[in-house]
């Protein structure tokens, strides 16, 4: 049952809204001034909140003011005493709406339930914004987490390009991630490539776009990720995959911040953040002619390297927690009890695939296991090969 704040110096209007409201089914509270109703904005979680502009003590102006500093619950403003101008500058701090007394009984009802329609799209956006940043956390206290996420705090609000290195699995998106979530351009696009997953003669159009016709099934022109990307962050993922040839073309968008499309020849200016990642050996590749130089003392600005889950076995029992939660929940079931000994059997696994293997053989446990984990579950549905001697 949606619940509606009722705030209005007349007795008479607060009984009559009442009464319309409770028959429509609403849960109903009212205050008779400004301050009483920012009290109850205090004290209770409301779906929509009604307030008359003329009243003593507080205008009500100056209750929208600190209603909307307080929650994001829409605020539909009602008067007998208003014009247009008034309508337009209780729009422009914010209200959801403006209605003039006598209030008629449809409008209200149908801008009511317009607004709870907002209210319910504004409670499932932070749901899913909560669901979505859940999915992209840092677990880990280990000093070599630590400094990571130290790294991050200190290079994130700058422009400063990044390379991040490290094994499969180690996390190195959930950097790159957080590097443009901590920037100034977190509100903006950011935009993820996997250079080794796209064929090379379709990587430069891909990353650049191409006109109509620049090749056999260009049927139409395409913005490249670099143009989609613009004012935001594009995430090069497995660089050292990218063929030469582009390689050239992004070190050229990186030193004149403007970029071709395939068969074109107008020049487009970009304001782009470039962050790129790998997991091969960088010097090895330059050696052999895989890579330019040049190029990676332009990714590399700053360089991140995320330890593998090896090098940080204190974050296992952190990490095991992090997915039991996530698994269970997600499958609908009561969270699974992993046992002391079983952690320690985790430990001592010589992890190839880092914190991506630890996931799934996480779930294969919660999936395969009664009630509880224990060391001999471990030993039994981990690799046994991958045990440390």
């Amino acid at each position: 049952m949606a619940k509606i704040l009722i705030i209005d110096d007349e007795r008479s209007i607060r009984s009559t809204l009442r009464e319309i409201l409770e028959y429509e089914k609403y849960q109903i509270d009212d205050a008779a001034d400004g301050m009483e109703g920012l009290v109850f904005v205090d004290k209770e979680k409301y779906d929509v909140i009604l307030c008359d502009i003329k009243m003593p003590k507080m205008d009500g102006m100056e209750v929208l003011k600190a209603i909307l500093q307080k929650t994001d619950t829409p605020v539909i403003m009602i008067s007998g005493h208003g014009n247009i101008d008034t309508a337009v500058e209780a729009i422009k701090i914010g209200a959801y709406d403006y209605i003039a007394k006598p209030l008629d009984l449809n409008r209200l009802l149908i801008t009511l339930r317009n607004a709870l329609d907002k209210s319910t799209l504004i409670t499932e956006t932070k749901v899913l914004k909560k669901k979505v940043s859940k999915n992209w956390e840092m677990i880990g206290e280990s000093t070599a987490i630590k400094r990571i996420k130290d790294m991050i705090e200190r290079v994130a609000p700058t422009d400063a390009r990044v390379l991040i290195t490290g094994e499969n699995g180690t996390g190195k998106e959930l950097v790159a991630r957080w590097l443009h979530e901590k920037s100034h351009r977190s509100g903006q696009t950011f935009i993820e490539v996997n250079c080794a997953a796209i064929p090379s003669e379709l990587i430069e159009s891909q990353l650049f776009g191409h006109e109509k016709g620049s090749f056999t099934s260009a049927i139409k022109q395409r913005k490249g990720d670099f143009e989609q990307a613009d004012g935001g962050t594009i995430f090069l993922d497995e660089i050292g995959d990218m063929s030469l040839s582009a390689q050239a073309k992004v070190l050229r968008a990186l030193q004149e911040n403007k970029i071709t499309r395939v068969g074109g020849e107008k020049d487009i200016p970009i304001n782009v953040r470039v962050i790129a990642a790998t997991n091969k050996n960088m010097e090895e590749e330059i050696q052999r002619k895989n890579f330019r130089e040049d190029l990676y003392h332009r990714l590399s600005v700053i360089l991140i390297e995320v330890p593998s889950l090896n090098q940080r076995v204190d974050d296992i029992p952190l990490l095991v927690d992090y997915f039991v939660t996530e698994i269970c929940q997600s499958q609908g079931q009561p969270l699974m009890k992993v046992k002391p000994d079983a952690i320690v059997a985790l430990q001592k696994i010589a992890w190839t695939g880092n914190i991506r293997e630890l996931r799934n053989v996480v779930e294969r446990l919660i999936i395969l296991c009664d009630k509880e984990i224990k060391a001999d579950d471990v030993q039994m549905y981990a690799h046994p090969l991958k045990h440390r001697l």
